[in-house]
């Protein structure tokens, strides 16, 4: 069997801390895994697990049908890919493309493999390292539908789920991208909150508890939440914007009274006091979805008005 098309072999490229747990996971799956990294000596670990260590991008990507890779962002990933000798060594393989970036990013990036000849997939890894190779890992991928279906036996290895999200190459980056945003979004958050409670003479210790209780209720109000965002409903039957608002403002008062900088608290309340003002005061706090969106709805505008 040609490399080309060897289900049992894989390269990766790049070893931070994301790309060696990949690299690892493979190695345990029994899968021959090539490996290569820009700075030299990451790799002395997995070649005395068993992995193969490549000279050159171009030496690796000829390794393997498959080539899995996961680099700090895509500027990354294209002066290593789009190297005229690993370009041409890729041509009918297949690129994996698990480095996080944008859904534009994405799509060209899979433009530029298409004129080249390689097959390209797109994807995210939505958990820590120390998920991967378990039950807990979280794979997202998009592209051609009949690409990941023939390398899901190799991907399989990295354990967890693996969902394919559609053929638009860039849909995983814009899951990626929306998922982050919820993730530090709150991690701020919490720093803020860690850091105001610390000013009232609260540890993090004592406030963890019910800091992870807060945390709790969110994934019920994210699922119950959907169907109405989607509909444009909003109900605010439970907590209307107009008491949203308020709380928001207690914050702001003891944070600033405190000296802590407010800026992402006082941001919250502009929204929810514009949705406010638009005559939406009985509507729930995710109404100001609909808010955030109007900005993109007048750029529109403004680029159709141009033409």
């Amino acid at each position: 069997m040609s490399s080309h098309t060897d289900q049992s072999s894989v390269t990766v490229l790049g070893l931070g801390p994301m790309g060696r747990a990949l690299a690892g996971a493979f190695l345990d799956a029994g899968v021959r895994t090539t490996i290569w990294n820009r700075t030299p000596g990451r790799e002395r670990e997995l070649v005395a697990r068993g992995a193969i260590g490549a000279a050159t991008a171009e030496e690796a990507v000829a390794a393997s049908g498959l080539t899995v890779v996961c680099v700090v962002n895509y500027d990354a990933a294209d002066a290593v890919l789009r190297c005229e000798a690993v370009t041409g060594a890729l041509k009918g393989r297949t690129v994996a493309n698990l480095t996080a970036d944008t859904p534009d990013r994405a799509r060209s990036t899979a433009a530029w493999a298409a004129e080249h000849g390689v097959r390209y997939l797109d994807g995210a890894i939505m958990t820590p390292t120390t998920t991967i190779g378990t039950p807990h890992a979280v794979f997202l991928h998009s592209g051609p539908e009949e690409l990941f279906r023939e390398h899901r036996p190799v991907l399989d290895a990295l354990g967890g789920t693996h969902t394919h999200l559609g053929e638009d190459v860039g849909r995983a980056a814009a899951y990626d991208i929306a998922l982050l945003d919820i993730f530090w979004t709150a991690m701020t958050g919490y720093a803020h909150a860690l850091t105001v409670a610390r000013a009232e003479g609260i540890t993090a210790r004592e406030l963890a508890p019910f800091a992870q209780g807060i945390g709790a209720i969110l994934p019920p109000i994210f699922e119950g939440a959907a169907e109405e965002v989607d509909n444009g409903t909003y109900s605010g039957a439970n907590n209307p914007l107009t008491s949203a608002a308020s709380s928001m403002a207690h914050i702001v008062h003891t944070s600033e009274a405190h000296g802590i900088d407010a800026g992402v608290m006082r941001a919250a309340e502009g929204l929810a006091r514009r949705a406010i003002g638009l005559g939406h005061g009985s509507d729930g706090f995710l109404r100001i979805a609909e808010v955030l969106g109007r900005g993109r709805e007048t750029s529109r505008g403004a680029g159709s008005s141009a033409s």
